[in-house]
């Protein structure tokens, strides 16, 4: 089963998993530092909040952290990789790469606004020490002014 990820900064994490909690009627699903995931699901979302800065000065950080979509192979991530390229979207991917406490296949792109978007498959949990960067960040993808190449690959620790 295939699901959509809404991943948001959120300025107080315990405040944001009592709302979403009860907006869901469901538990998180993992609980870390700065760090919660609920897979709920109806409707199947994976909601993630990252407690961080929800707006710099410049007004750029935002609530939106990325988007992304969970498959359940990494065949998948590899068939999202093809299609996407094909379609002439620039891609980068990322194996085996420890983000957001989780090891993950991935390959991301950006809409025409700059929004971050992952296909990606978890492939097993991660030690918490590998969560979030000391901005908040997690899952960071390549920057807006960082080139990327249709069919680059990387293999990183992003957080």
């Amino acid at each position: 089963m295939s699901r959509v990820q809404l991943a948001l900064n959120v300025s107080d994490l315990e405040a944001a998993i009592d709302f979403y909690s009860k907006l869901f009627g469901t538990e998180p699903n993992k609980r870390m530092p700065g760090y919660a995931n609920f897979a709920i699901t109806e409707p199947p979302l994976k909601l993630v909040l990252i407690e961080g800065e929800v707006a710099g000065d410049d007004g750029v950080t935002g609530k939106l952290n990325h988007l992304g979509v969970e498959v359940t192979s990494t065949n998948e991530v590899a068939a999202a990789t093809a299609r996407l390229s094909g379609e002439g979207l620039d891609t980068v991917t990322e194996e085996r790469s420890t983000c957001c406490y989780a090891v993950q296949d991935k390959v991301w792109v950006r809409d025409p606004d700059g929004a971050p978007w992952e296909v990606y498959r978890v492939l097993e949990d991660a030690p918490a020490e590998t969560g979030l960067n000391g901005d908040g960040a997690c899952c960071s993808t390549v920057s807006d002014t960082e080139p990327v190449t249709v069919g680059a690959t990387r293999s990183s620790t992003c957080c």
